[in-house]
Order: C-alpha cells, then sequence, then structure tokens
C-alpha cells in the first residue's frame, strides 16, 4: 500500500493566513528554519484507484501537486475513487465542494456525519446533482471494511464532540460514538497496518499493544503543550478541551507512547503555533530524539 502525505498541518496550514505569531513571522521573513505546509489530506493507494482520508479546503492544489492524482483517461477522469471522512469538522470537509465537477466517486462516513452534511447544509447538495454523482457508504465504529481491493479499514470512536456549527437540537438525534474517528488501516485483510489518528484528547492504555503491532502511527500532532493556543489568542480552551492530546508535558504524546518500539512514529495534523516545526529549535530536537518524525508535505511511505 502507498501512502501519500499531501498536507501535514492543522486548520488554517502554515502560515496561517491571519496570524503572526513567531512561526508564520519568521517563516514569511525567511528566517525559519522549517517548511510550510498546507492543511492535512492523505490519499492511500494499493496500486489502482486512491482513496483520500478526509477532504481538505487545499484539496486541489494538493491534487495539482500530486502527478499520480491527475486525470489521465478521457477529457473527464480521476484516480480518486473514495473519500472517508473521520468527522465533520469544516476542516475534514470543505473540500468536497471543490469535488463537485460531476465526477463519480463514493463517501464513506457514519450515518450521523452523512446526516449533517446531506439533511442540514444545503451547499453539499452540488454532490448531488447527478443522479450516482456520489455514493454515501455508512462506516460502523468497530466494524471491518474493505474500501479498496487490499485496503481495509477498522474504524475507531475517539471522541464524542461534534462541530460546534451542528446546533444543539440535531445534536441530540445524532450517536455521540460516531462524531469523531481514527482509523486502522490494512494493506490487506491482515497486512502491513497504519494508524491514522490526527485527533485525540488523550491515549486509553489499551490501545498500547494494537498501535504496536502497526508498521506506521500517523498521530496527532496539533499542539506542543496543552494551553498552547489559549497563550497566543488569550482564551481559556485547552488542547485536550479541542480534542487534542498536546505533544508534551505529563500524559503528553511523547511520554505516553514512549513504549511503544515497532511503529514508524510520524506527528502529523500540526498546528502553526507548534514550537517543534523550528528545526532549530530545542522542542524539534526533543522529538527527533525520541524517535519521532515529523509529516511534511509530500512525504511518501510504503507499507
Amino acid at each position: 500500500m502507498r501512502v501519500k502525505v499531501l498536507g501535514s498541518a492543522a486548520g488554517g496550514g502554515f502560515p496561517q493566513w491571519n496570524c503572526a505569531c513567531r512561526n508564520c513571522s519568521r517563516l514569511r521573513r525567511g528566517a525559519f528554519n522549517g517548511r510550510p505546509r498546507s492543511q492535512a489530506q492523505v490519499s492511500i493507494s494499493s496500486g489502482g484507484n486512491w482513496v483520500l482520508l478526509n477532504a481538505s479546503p487545499d484539496i486541489r492544489l494538493q491534487i495539482e501537486s500530486a502527478p499520480e492524482l491527475h486525470p489521465t483517461g478521457g477529457p473527464r477522469h480521476s484516480p480518486i475513487s473514495s473519500v472517508i471522512l473521520t468527522s465533520a469538522d469544516l476542516d475534514q470537509v470543505l473540500g468536497l465542494l471543490l469535488l463537485r465537477e460531476f465526477q463519480s466517486f463514493r463517501i464513506y462516513a457514519t450515518a450521523s456525519i452523512r446526516r449533517i452534511l446531506t439533511e442540514h447544509n444545503s451547499m453539499f447538495g452540488v454532490l448531488g446533482r447527478e443522479l450516482a454523482q456520489v455514493c454515501w457508504h455508512d462506516v460502523v465504529p468497530g466494524r471491518q471494511l474493505e474500501i479498496e481491493p487490499g485496503i481495509w479499514i477498522d474504524p475507531i470512536a475517539t471522541a464524542h464532540r461534534y462541530p460546534e456549527y451542528v446546533s444543539p437540537q440535531m445534536q441530540a438525534f445524532l450517536k455521540p460514538e460516531e462524531a469523531v474517528l481514527g482509523l486502522l488501516i490494512s494493506a490487506g485483510n491482515g497486512g502491513s497496518r497504519l494508524a491514522y489518528l490526527p485527533a485525540l484528547a488523550c491515549v486509553p492504555d489499551d490501545w498500547l499493544d494494537w498501535l504496536d503491532g502497526c508498521e506506521v502511527l500517523l498521530f496527532d500532532g496539533t499542539f506542543w503543550t496543552d494551553d498552547e493556543l489559549s497563550a497566543v489568542l488569550r482564551r481559556d480552551r485547552s488542547a485536550r478541551q479541542m480534542g487534542h492530546i498536546p505533544v508534551s508535558g505529563p500524559d503528553g504524546s511523547l511520554e505516553t507512547l514512549a513504549r511503544l518500539k515497532r511503529p514508524r512514529k510520524i506527528f502529523f495534523h500540526i498546528n502553526n503555533t507548534n514550537p517543534m516545526l523550528d528545526e532549530d529549535g530545542p522542542e524539534y530536537r526533543a522529538v527527533r530524539d525520541a524517535g519521532w518524525e515529523l509529516a511534511w508535505d509530500g512525504m511518501e511511505l510504503e507499507l
């Protein structure tokens, strides 16, 4: 199975358009030892078609940057066969609106996420202007599913938080366990495994054994500290309250996952304020010394 990281930043990308934090300002001035990054987007393939993990707002430019995703057959064609949605967050679904040009593909999502987009957001009606333009398939946490020949997914409920734009009245009719998913992706039933966990507030102890059975871990690297964003914006929401385990500190991901020996460990979905983006900084060195990597746009993996 081939894995290509098309975008590796959290929402807003890096630099973020309206941010003058230390990282963004130095990157714009050319005084920063680190890479710019577009918003989180991963594509996977077992040899033929490609599957997108979510649909980034940067998806059009990300497709153009990846020749393997370009059309090759006929006047209208795409090797993208499917999109798997792991939440209804805008950063995960807005790219669907850019895939509206009457191209047939499948969308895999929980029934709750499907309802949010198709029953309560009229804009997503552009995906159904033709019969069979888009075919929705329900995903159930805990139920394994083959989405392409040679690509299996095991959906895992990772949070019960729906986006703020979903009204309390609607949330009353949605299942909490269908709000946010992680994915265990296998190259063939029982083959090499990739854990895709870009949004996670904590790691349950009973997850450590199966995580150590994976070949690759793409893991939530959004914030370095629990108060990182609140310190910048002077707001009181912590990283964990936003659904993200911090990288550093007690019970942070570096400490919690230190016992994992087998996987190639890669931080993904990195916020523009995160100091580990600075490859001259102590935070970056701490990450590398702990055996972790940072995902970057264009990064490729083979399983």
